[in-house]
Protein backbone atom coordinates (compact mmCIF):
# COMPACT_ATOMS: atom_id res chain seq x y z
CA UNK A 1 0.00 0.00 0.00
CA UNK A 2 1.55 3.49 -1.04
CA UNK A 3 1.88 5.50 2.22
CA UNK A 4 -0.80 8.33 2.61
CA UNK A 5 1.46 11.72 2.22
CA UNK A 6 4.08 13.47 -0.27
CA UNK A 7 7.74 12.90 -0.91
CA UNK A 8 9.51 16.22 -1.75
CA UNK A 9 12.09 16.35 -4.47
CA UNK A 10 14.56 18.55 -4.65
CA UNK A 11 16.63 19.30 -7.55
CA UNK A 12 17.85 22.24 -9.68
CA UNK A 13 18.59 20.28 -12.79
CA UNK A 14 15.21 20.04 -14.75
CA UNK A 15 15.35 17.11 -16.61
CA UNK A 16 16.74 15.08 -13.39
CA UNK A 17 14.41 16.43 -11.73
CA UNK A 18 11.54 15.67 -13.84
CA UNK A 19 12.21 11.91 -13.88
CA UNK A 20 12.66 11.40 -10.54
CA UNK A 21 8.93 12.74 -10.10
CA UNK A 22 7.88 10.46 -13.38
CA UNK A 23 9.63 8.02 -11.57
CA UNK A 24 8.04 8.35 -7.67
CA UNK A 25 4.61 8.72 -9.60
CA UNK A 26 4.60 5.61 -11.65
CA UNK A 27 4.80 4.03 -8.62
CA UNK A 28 1.99 5.87 -6.89
CA UNK A 29 3.53 7.78 -4.56
CA UNK A 30 2.26 11.84 -4.50
CA UNK A 31 5.45 14.00 -5.35
CA UNK A 32 5.93 17.79 -4.93
CA UNK A 33 9.21 19.42 -6.41
CA UNK A 34 11.19 22.31 -5.45
CA UNK A 35 14.38 23.81 -7.49
CA UNK A 36 16.72 24.72 -4.48
CA UNK A 37 16.68 24.31 -0.48
CA UNK A 38 15.00 27.76 0.15
CA UNK A 39 12.06 26.87 -1.92
CA UNK A 40 11.44 23.49 -0.05
CA UNK A 41 11.43 24.77 2.95
CA UNK A 42 8.57 27.19 1.61
CA UNK A 43 6.66 24.02 0.34
CA UNK A 44 7.79 22.04 4.00
CA UNK A 45 6.09 25.01 6.13
CA UNK A 46 2.76 24.47 4.20
CA UNK A 47 3.17 20.43 4.29
CA UNK A 48 5.08 18.27 5.90
CA UNK A 49 6.25 15.61 3.60
CA UNK A 50 6.78 11.76 4.23
CA UNK A 51 10.43 12.15 2.44
CA UNK A 52 13.17 14.99 1.19
CA UNK A 53 14.76 13.52 -1.60
CA UNK A 54 17.60 16.37 -2.30
CA UNK A 55 20.51 16.91 -4.55
CA UNK A 56 23.32 18.89 -2.75
CA UNK A 57 24.73 21.34 -5.20
CA UNK A 58 22.11 23.41 -5.91
CA UNK A 59 21.71 27.44 -5.89
CA UNK A 60 20.18 30.21 -3.51
CA UNK A 61 20.66 26.83 -1.21
CA UNK A 62 22.21 24.08 -1.45
CA UNK A 63 21.46 20.11 -0.10
CA UNK A 64 23.97 20.11 3.03
CA UNK A 65 21.92 23.54 4.35
CA UNK A 66 18.62 22.06 3.56
CA UNK A 67 19.08 19.04 5.97
CA UNK A 68 21.09 21.35 8.65
CA UNK A 69 17.86 23.49 8.50
CA UNK A 70 15.87 20.51 9.08
CA UNK A 71 17.38 18.52 11.93
CA UNK A 72 17.61 21.75 14.10
CA UNK A 73 13.58 22.17 14.13
CA UNK A 74 11.71 20.38 16.23
CA UNK A 75 8.90 19.82 13.57
CA UNK A 76 10.97 18.78 11.01
CA UNK A 77 13.80 16.78 12.22
CA UNK A 78 11.96 13.42 12.17
CA UNK A 79 11.64 13.98 8.08
CA UNK A 80 14.02 11.52 6.70
CA UNK A 81 16.42 12.53 4.38
CA UNK A 82 18.15 10.91 1.52
CA UNK A 83 21.04 12.70 -0.79
CA UNK A 84 21.61 12.55 -4.36
CA UNK A 85 24.83 14.15 -5.74
CA UNK A 86 27.21 13.63 -8.38
CA UNK A 87 29.75 16.24 -7.06
CA UNK A 88 30.52 15.54 -3.05
CA UNK A 89 30.85 11.98 -3.85
CA UNK A 90 34.01 11.45 -1.50
CA UNK A 91 34.21 9.18 2.07
CA UNK A 92 34.24 12.56 3.65
CA UNK A 93 31.70 14.14 1.57
CA UNK A 94 29.08 10.97 2.84
CA UNK A 95 30.41 11.05 6.45
CA UNK A 96 29.29 14.89 6.87
CA UNK A 97 26.15 14.02 5.08
CA UNK A 98 25.46 11.26 7.52
CA UNK A 99 26.54 13.24 10.37
CA UNK A 100 23.54 15.74 9.16
CA UNK A 101 20.99 12.85 9.33
CA UNK A 102 20.79 11.75 6.45
CA UNK A 103 19.63 8.19 5.83
CA UNK A 104 20.70 7.65 2.76
CA UNK A 105 23.41 8.59 0.25
CA UNK A 106 23.10 7.90 -3.57
CA UNK A 107 25.40 8.74 -6.31
CA UNK A 108 24.34 10.07 -9.46
CA UNK A 109 23.47 9.01 -12.13
CA UNK A 110 20.89 6.97 -9.82
CA UNK A 111 20.18 3.34 -10.37
CA UNK A 112 15.86 3.69 -10.76
CA UNK A 113 15.41 0.03 -9.26
CA UNK A 114 17.68 0.85 -6.41
CA UNK A 115 16.39 4.35 -6.03
CA UNK A 116 12.88 2.76 -5.45
CA UNK A 117 14.17 -0.18 -2.97
CA UNK A 118 15.43 2.61 -1.11
CA UNK A 119 12.33 4.64 -1.08
CA UNK A 120 10.13 1.75 -0.34
CA UNK A 121 12.42 0.82 2.59
CA UNK A 122 12.44 4.20 3.98
CA UNK A 123 8.51 4.92 3.95
CA UNK A 124 7.89 1.23 5.39
CA UNK A 125 10.53 0.95 8.29
CA UNK A 126 8.89 3.37 10.78
CA UNK A 127 9.81 6.41 12.39
CA UNK A 128 13.87 6.81 11.83
CA UNK A 129 16.73 7.56 14.75
CA UNK A 130 18.77 10.94 13.81
CA UNK A 131 22.11 12.33 15.74
CA UNK A 132 21.55 15.37 17.81
CA UNK A 133 22.37 18.20 15.34
CA UNK A 134 25.37 19.87 14.98
CA UNK A 135 25.79 23.45 16.50
CA UNK A 136 25.60 25.91 13.68
CA UNK A 137 29.84 26.19 14.10
CA UNK A 138 30.15 22.28 13.49
CA UNK A 139 27.93 22.60 10.57
CA UNK A 140 29.89 25.78 9.75
CA UNK A 141 33.34 23.97 9.73
CA UNK A 142 32.22 20.69 8.07
CA UNK A 143 30.77 22.43 5.35
CA UNK A 144 33.72 24.28 4.67
CA UNK A 145 35.52 21.51 4.40
CA UNK A 146 33.82 19.94 2.38
CA UNK A 147 33.39 23.07 -0.13
CA UNK A 148 36.78 24.08 0.07
CA UNK A 149 37.82 20.30 -1.35
CA UNK A 150 35.21 20.79 -3.57
CA UNK A 151 36.91 24.04 -5.09
CA UNK A 152 40.51 22.61 -5.13
CA UNK A 153 39.00 19.47 -7.26
CA UNK A 154 37.11 22.02 -9.44
CA UNK A 155 40.18 24.40 -10.17
CA UNK A 156 42.74 21.46 -11.23
CA UNK A 157 39.76 20.24 -13.42
CA UNK A 158 40.00 23.40 -15.31
CA UNK A 159 42.85 23.87 -15.56
CA UNK A 160 43.67 20.19 -17.06
CA UNK A 161 40.17 21.27 -19.42
CA UNK A 162 42.12 24.52 -20.57
CA UNK A 163 45.35 22.86 -21.03
CA UNK A 164 43.64 20.25 -23.39
CA UNK A 165 41.94 22.46 -25.37
CA UNK A 166 45.21 24.16 -26.30
CA UNK A 167 45.87 21.10 -27.77
CA UNK A 168 42.90 19.70 -29.52
CA UNK A 169 41.84 20.03 -33.44
CA UNK A 170 38.75 23.07 -33.91
CA UNK A 171 35.96 20.37 -34.52
CA UNK A 172 36.53 18.68 -30.98
CA UNK A 173 36.77 21.97 -28.87
CA UNK A 174 33.05 22.91 -28.44
CA UNK A 175 32.25 19.98 -26.91
CA UNK A 176 35.45 20.66 -24.45
CA UNK A 177 34.34 24.32 -23.99
CA UNK A 178 31.19 23.59 -23.16
CA UNK A 179 32.30 21.30 -20.37
CA UNK A 180 35.11 24.33 -19.25
CA UNK A 181 31.75 26.52 -19.51
CA UNK A 182 30.00 24.61 -16.67
CA UNK A 183 32.74 24.04 -14.44
CA UNK A 184 33.72 27.32 -13.97
CA UNK A 185 29.78 28.46 -13.39
CA UNK A 186 30.11 25.23 -10.88
CA UNK A 187 33.57 26.92 -9.05
CA UNK A 188 31.52 30.28 -9.22
CA UNK A 189 28.69 29.02 -7.26
CA UNK A 190 31.43 27.18 -4.57
CA UNK A 191 33.36 30.71 -4.28
CA UNK A 192 30.00 32.50 -3.63
CA UNK A 193 28.72 29.74 -0.81
CA UNK A 194 32.35 29.29 0.97
CA UNK A 195 32.98 33.51 1.04
CA UNK A 196 29.29 33.38 2.55
CA UNK A 197 30.64 30.12 4.86
CA UNK A 198 33.67 32.66 6.25
CA UNK A 199 31.52 35.38 7.40
CA UNK A 200 29.22 33.25 9.13
CA UNK A 201 31.89 31.92 10.47
CA UNK A 202 33.43 35.42 11.47
CA UNK A 203 30.25 35.85 13.43
CA UNK A 204 30.40 32.92 15.28
CA UNK A 205 33.80 32.93 16.60
CA UNK A 206 34.11 31.82 20.30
Amino acid sequence: MTPLGPILVVEDILNVLELLEVTLRFKGYQVLTARNGQEALNIIAMQTPLLVITDILMPKMDGFALAHKLRVAPNTRHIPIIFLSATYITPEDKAFALSLGAVRFMEKPVDTEEFLISVGEILTQGPITVPEPLSEREFYLGYRDRLEGKLHHKNAQIFRTERLLKTLPSEQRPAFEDMLAEARLHREEIQRELNNLYQLLENTRE
